[in-house]
């Protein structure tokens, strides 16, 4: 590295270096993408000067007119981008440009390597666009002031892409920001003035701000500027005059996105509080999606103007975070905070209005577009179930949007919804009755279904972590309440379903087997609240349940792994008197007894996803199982 007071050579670190070979030797298939990048960053920045503005009214340095202007040179095979936004210091060029191995670029990485069909089309959402510029170019000049700085204080940065930037101070009288783009020998297509105003009215025609590119030759006065964007705000627009191509493109804009979008909704709310969203459900998951410290939001405009991103989630709930889009209130100060956000009624409203919205959208789209919502569920389904608990005056709405496997159909891809579940249940049934599990094995092979499959009731089948949260909010649904197989007491009869002779469950003989479970909880106290007779099970031996009022052994297990005190409550277990292995407790000695006892006991256990106390002594138990009593006569097996 050699440095000197103004100017200095740097090397770009490991992560940069992978991003630019990625980028520079791409077979990209759509290149010219790379102007939507640099307008939107430009655009971008003209947003941030104009917020910062409202306080500081100097900023503007005596021109308030913000705008982009993209010229090309074909002697110097040049493309210009500049803007005279709120521009940046040397301190925020080394920051946002020179250092570029980021989180930002090691999650696009990592998307590359996991779906390299993507392409670099979602440079733009990772906070790297800028770097698009190097699929056309074989060297970039960057020059900027930052708004407020003396011209003194300008900075030049400059690369080819390869191993190393320049950065130097430099004189620089106007504010803003201006990019050169030396283009490689195979790019002569956009040092064509039509191709670029093709390229900027396709992709950026909506962009409030105007975007100005020189007169053409003979068409007016020699240097003079014309603006080549409609420079209208889409969403001020009338629904009746965009078409879908137009909100194909400005998703694109407001979403850094390559792909169109898989939905959208375009509100306009007039009355004693006036305001207009315009909201997208990306075709993709962004890559942010599971991120808790995501930069990507609904973008807050008042009158037009840019404030802010809301990252916080303040403009819509944390399980909708997948939106895109645009709130644009009438009503709210110009000098809205975020600490405004968090306590403002008005936006209270808008969010309360956009979430219905949005969710009648998707109900809209399960019902005439099953296969684009299929894909959505698939994509989105795990962010949706947070929903019940976390927005509970919209629970029912999300409820009818949530899909489930069942038994009922197994092979499917768990698109059952809690309407089509209702619309099968039989005669006599008035409840919803699901299972959660660790997995999808597990749930099937769930000793619990034994009764239900015989009375070919259906039965929801849960095993996503987020399943057993999800539950603690959605206890009912259409008046129908939400009950567990693995929680209480069961009576069969009361089920409802098919009661003939092969399908219902024999009652046990309780009084008959009193005495046996009682000795059963003798050796099994501490670890189970009691050993009753099983009306669930058919063809197992033994399961556990908790009781009514308790919460599930899954989540327990889940708020215990989190680090949460959970009250010692111990699961009930149920024992098939009609089993076989019954049998042989009631023949066996008080050593038989007892192993036999607690070989019931955790067998039960590892169905439901738990962990055995004691492996090795269980492994011992099962051996003497299948020796026939052999291995106790060794001493080798415990009690």
């Amino acid at each position: 590295m050699t440095t000197d007071a103004h100017k200095e050579t740097l090397p770009f670190q490991a992560e940069a270096r992978q991003l630019l070979q990625l980028v520079v030797h791409s077979l990209y298939s759509n290149r010219e993408i790379f102007l939507r990048e640099l307008i939107s960053n430009a655009s971008d920045a003209c947003d941030k000067l104009r917020f910062e503005a409202l306080s500081d009214d100097a900023l503007y340095e005596g021109d308030a007119t913000l705008r982009v202007r993209v010229s090309c040179d074909p002697e110097t095979r040049t493309i210009t981008i500049a803007d005279n936004g709120i521009g940046m210091s040397r301190q925020e060029v080394a920051d946002n440009i020179g250092t570029i191995a980021r989180s930002g670029t090691k999650r696009f990485l990592e998307a590359l390597a996991q779906d390299r069909s993507r392409d670099l089309s979602l440079i733009g959402q990772f906070g790297v666009g800028f770097y698009s510029a190097f699929v056309v170019a074989e060297r970039v000049t960057l020059r900027s002031r930052r708004a407020g700085l003396a011209p003194e204080h300008g900075v030049c940065w400059e690369s080819d892409g390869q191993g190393e930037y320049t950065l130097e101070t430099i004189e620089q009288p106007a504010r803003g920001t201006e990019i050169v783009l030396h283009l490689r020998a195979e790019m002569d297509e956009f040092l064509d003035p039509w191709r670029l105003r093709e390229i900027v009215r396709r992709h950026s025609d909506n962009l409030s701000l105007p975007i100005e590119m020189p007169v053409a030759e003979g068409e007016g006065e020699s240097g003079s500027w014309e603006q080549v964007n409609r420079g209208s705000a889409l969403w001020t627009r009338p629904r009746k005059e965009i078409g879908d191509e137009e909100y194909r493109e400005f998703y694109k804009h407001v979403a850094h996105d390559f792909e169109d979008p898989l939905a959208w909704v375009h509100t306009h709310v007039e009355g004693s509080q006036s305001y207009t969203t315009l909201l997208y459900v990306p075709r993709r998951p962004p890559f942010d999606l599971w991120d808790r410290e995501r930069r990507h939001g609904v973008r807050l405009h008042v009158r037009r103007i840019f404030v802010l991103e809301d990252t916080a989630g303040r403009l819509m709930p944390n399980y909708l975070r997948f939106i895109r889009g645009v709130v644009d209130s009438d009503d709210l100060p110009l000098n809205v905070s975020r600490e405004i956000l968090q306590e403002s009624r008005q936006v209270d409203v808008i969010r309360a209005a956009s979430v219905k919205k949005v969710l009648g959208r998707l109900q809209e789209m399960a019902q005439n577009e099953p296969e684009d919502y299929r894909r959505f569920w698939a994509d989105y389904g795990r962010a949706l179930k947070e929903g019940p608990v976390e927005d509970p005056a919209n629970r029912e709405a999300i409820a009818r949007l949530l899909r489930f496997h069942s038994t009922h159909a197994e092979g499917n891809d768990g698109d059952v919804s809690l309407d089509d579940y209702i619309a099968r249940m039989p005669e006599g049934q008035d409840r919803i009755w699901y299972l959660t599990a660790e997995s999808r094995a597990a749930a099937l092979s769930s000793p619990h279904l034994e009764i239900f499959r015989r009375r070919n009731i259906e039965v929801l089948l849960l095993w996503d972590r987020i399943d057993e949260w999800m539950l603690t909010g959605l206890s009912e649904y259409a008046g129908k309440a939400l009950a567990s197989v693995a929680r209480g007491e069961l009576d069969p009869d009361t089920l409802g379903g098919e009661d003939d002779a092969a399908a219902k469950a024999e009652k046990p003989d309780e009084a008959a087997g009193e005495e046996l479970l009682k000795r059963m909880h003798e050796v099994l106290r501490e670890d189970v609240e009691a050993v009753r007779p099983s009306r669930r099970l058919a063809e197992s031996a033994s399961c556990l349940v908790v009781e009514q009022d308790d919460i599930s052994l899954g989540l327990r297990r889940m708020l215990q792994s989190a680090g949460q005190d959970m009250p010692t409550r111990l699961p009930v277990l149920e024992v098939n008197t009609a089993h076989p292995l019954v049998d042989l407790l009631r023949a066996a000695d008080e050593t038989e007894f007892s192993a036999l006892s607690r070989l019931l006991y955790e067998q039960a256990l590892l169905a439901e996803g738990g962990q055995l106390p004691d492996p090795a002594g269980f492994v011992k138990r099962l051996n003497s199982l299948l020796l026939g009593g052999r291995g106790r006569e060794r001493g080798d097996v415990p009690a």
